[in-house]
């Protein structure tokens, strides 16, 4: 009967997972284009623990400004050029709350931007997990797995975006690499019609010096 209820007992466990992930955080990557902002709302109450973080993927020198206001318009975070960071807080009053990711600074490139923002804890997977009575064996396992498969989806997530900004170098490297290709074959064609050139002209004022003499 134990071993029946497992099963069971697992799905509760990543269901809950899914469902605290989707009740309590963004998490969004989007494209920021040149010479534009793009700015973020999330409604807090008094009290709630946040913690805002981003990262650059793609474009330019990976960099992007970023400002956090809370319902007032008091700037609670600022920070020009960052290519990754994070910031916790605690809301100090209610209201919406708006975040900005800029790129104004930028002529002629735009950014891949990625952000993940928390708002307030994760609710307990059991009703008594916060009491003073002690959890059983099975709650104690289930409260690990939970914890775990946290740190997996971070994981995931840190090595998702690193594999994509990898990527971008290595396009970005191959692209400026098959144009210098492209630049010394036509230097090399150049260098090679020049000296063919000069060599023939060298050959045509002989000649013509020979024959004035003979004649």
């Amino acid at each position: 009967r134990l071993l029946g209820l497992i099963p069971e007992v697992l799905v509760q466990v990543l269901w809950a997972h899914l469902l605290c992930g989707w009740a309590f955080g963004s998490e969004l990557t989007f494209e920021l284009p040149d010479n534009a902002k793009q700015c973020f709302y999330e409604d807090i109450t008094i009290g709630t623990k946040c913690t805002l973080e981003f990262q650059v993927v793609t474009g330019g020198h990976y960099d992007v400004d970023c400002r956090l206001e809370d319902a007032d318009g008091t700037v609670l975070y600022k920070e020009m050029k960052k290519q990754y960071d994070s910031f916790t807080f605690t809301a100090a009053k209610n209201g919406t709350y708006k975040f900005c990711f800029s790129n104004e600074f930028s002529t002629f490139t735009h950014k891949t931007v990625y952000f993940d923002f928390q708002v307030g804890e994760d609710p307990p997977l059991f009703p008594n997990e916060n009491r003073v009575t002690a959890l059983t064996q099975m709650e104690s396992a289930c409260v690990s797995i939970h914890e775990a498969l946290k740190s997996v989806i971070d994981y995931q997530t840190h090595f998702r975006l690193r594999e994509a900004q990898g990527r971008s170098r290595a396009e970005d490297l191959n692209t400026r690499v098959a144009f210098w290709s492209i630049g010394e074959a036509f230097i090399l064609l150049v260098v090679s019609v020049s000296q063919v050139v000069l060599l023939r002209s060298f050959f045509s004022d002989r000649k013509t010096t020979t024959t004035r003499v003979g004649s």
